[in-house]
């Protein structure tokens, strides 16, 4: 720092190269000498004395000139200026040797008490103010609004928040304790915050858990915590398709019977549909058989009314029978298809009583047509013996289905359901067989026939060819016999074989083209058809085949 001017210096002095002005040496109180104007030699490095300053080492003004004085352990290879005091000329030092230039020496001598970080201020310039360390609390220490910092006064907050009031030479932490918390603080404010709330968030979540796995248990152990309520869609109103099983079903079930038959020879269950308006109703001949020695015959409808009924007429052979009801109003009769138009995969559905499980509905589709079966036997004579040329299917039919509609898609019955295959054969239902999947059914046109003329006449014709057959032939075909069963000829005399010269020993091997194995088989074709058809027949005789054409005759059965 330069020095100012003092005041009462003598004009004419010149200043040396400190510059400070020297004099010549004055006794005290003697006008001062002005020495030549001389170049100042170079000044010499010092070795710095005590930490305070020339100027602070000046005894006060005491009004008389003093010389400077020089610590000894401090010499000086210049003469050093001693402070001016009242205008009286400065005190020359008389200047020493200069030291060697070649080694240069520190600025300041050792501090004995090692004050950092400067030590002793050497002559030329006042120390620089020593910079201590600020005691400060730890970084991130919280204090209280309005708590001192450093033993000062927290100043009041300024316009604009806390960057108002920003000190970038502030210790650490000095915001902190101005403001009661800055960014940072917040900053772990809102951490500790959301640490709670994810705290608080996962104890809800366990409890919740646990509540939710508790009331799960119970509900499966105990079936609830009070009253169930199971929940329910909605179900499905209105009309069936009219093909599906349910639409047919609608349809077909007012006009389905069931038949309970008692009679001297035990009773029977079966069941029957309605044929028209007037109480006529069809069914199996052998459901019916007990009743005519004097049974009963009683009805029941779909609705659950029953009725008594009676017996029209029956056939064996075909195993069918008709009978009517009185005093009935309301029936629903059903309508009859076309069996010669029925496909094998067609759909069909059986309804009866099986068990007495009246309103039954199985369905199944048309297994196999034109499949000839016999059935009945019982009494041994052959008088109850059914020859059937059935349609197969697998819908289910149990004992009590016997004389029950199997209908096709469009609700028309096709059939009458009559047998089913048990142990050795197919045989007609009784109690101690059950469904396999192998179901037979009258066609409906031959049982459309039978009932017309059961109605109409009380009986029905057979269709014949006039032959005897031989029903023990073991080999292929059926051959015609030696002779009649009362000794009579095989051939009947003007019969429709005879006309086409078919005589004893013949073999018919076909039947419109479709072979014949047994003499039942051509007992079941000839009964497929009405009296009065004409058929083709393949007839070997002596081992030579020939082709004949003949017109089916008629009978009354016996």
């Amino acid at each position: 720092m330069d020095k100012a001017k003092p005041t009462g210096t003598p004009d004419g002095a010149v200043p040396d190269a400190t510059g400070d002005s020297h004099g010549s040496t004055a006794e005290p109180g003697g006008p001062a000498t002005a020495p030549e104007a001389t170049e100042a030699p170079a000044v010499g490095l010092t070795k710095a004395g005590p930490a305070e300053s020339a100027e602070a080492a000046a005894p006060p003004h005491s009004g008389q000139t003093e010389e400077a004085a020089v610590p000894p352990a401090a010499e000086s290879t210049a003469t050093v200026p001693a402070p001016r005091t009242g205008g009286a000329p400065d005190a020359a030092i008389p200047a020493q040797q200069q030291a060697p230039a070649e080694r240069p020496r520190p600025l300041h001598a050792p501090d004995p008490y090692s004050t950092p970080p400067y030590g002793e201020p050497g002559p030329w310039a006042p120390a620089p103010p020593v910079q201590r360390p600020v005691p400060t609390p730890a970084h991130g220490t919280y204090l209280p609004p309005g708590t001192p910092a450093h033993g000062t006064p927290v100043p009041p907050a300024p316009e604009g928040g806390e960057w108002g009031r920003y000190d970038p030479w502030a210790a650490p932490g000095a915001l902190v304790a101005e403001s009661g918390g800055g960014p940072g603080e917040r900053r772990r404010e809102r951490r500790a915050g959301r640490g709670r709330l994810v705290g608080a968030a996962l104890v809800l979540a366990l409890v919740a858990g646990t509540v939710g796995g508790y009331v799960g248990m119970r509900l499966e152990r105990h079936g609830g915590l009070g009253t169930v309520e199971l929940e329910q869609t909605p179900g499905q109103t209105g009309e069936r398709a009219p093909d599906s099983v349910a639409g047919i079903a609608a349809r077909t079930l007012p006009g389905v019977v069931t038949l309970h038959v008692s009679g001297g020879d035990g009773g029977a269950l079966g069941t029957g549909f309605v044929l028209d308006g007037r109480g006529h109703i069809l069914t199996n001949h052998h459901v019916v058989e007990s009743a005519s020695d004097g049974g009963s015959i009683r009805v029941t409808f779909n609705g659950g009314e029953t009725a008594r009924a009676r017996l029209v007429g029956g056939d064996p052979g075909y195993d069918l029978a008709v009978v009517k009801v009185s005093g009935v109003s309301g029936l629903t009769p059903l309508p009859l298809g076309d069996s010669d138009d029925v496909r094998v995969g067609d759909p069909v559905v059986a309804i009866g009583a099986p068990f007495d499980l009246a309103n039954t509905v199985t369905s199944g589709i048309i297994s196999a047509k034109e499949r000839p079966i016999t059935a009945g036997g019982e009494k041994g004579d052959g008088t109850d013996i059914s020859y059937v040329d059935a349609l197969q299917t697998d819908a289910p039919i149990n004992p009590g289905n016997s004389g029950g509609p199997l209908v096709d898609e469009r609700a028309r019955v096709i059939g009458i359901n009559s047998a089913i295959h048990a142990a050795g054969g197919p045989a007609r239902q009784d109690d101690s067989a059950g469904s396999v999947g192998l179901g037979f059914a009258i066609p409906v046109n031959q049982a459309k026939r039978v009932a017309e003329e059961l109605i109409n006449h009380g009986r029905a014709t057979h269709p014949v060819i006039g032959v005897t057959l031989d029903m023990g032939y073991e080999g292929e075909g059926a051959r015609v016999g030696g002779e009649a069963a009362g000794g009579g000829p095989a051939v009947t005399p003007g019969g429709p074989a005879d006309r086409t010269d078919i005589a004893a020993g013949d073999v018919i091997t076909e039947v419109d083209g479709v072979p014949v194995t047994s003499g039942e088989e051509l007992i079941i074709k000839i009964r497929s058809h009405r009296p009065g058809d004409r058929l083709d027949l393949t007839v070997e005789r002596d081992g030579e085949s020939r082709r004949v054409t003949l017109e089916l005759g008629s009978s009354d059965p016996s």
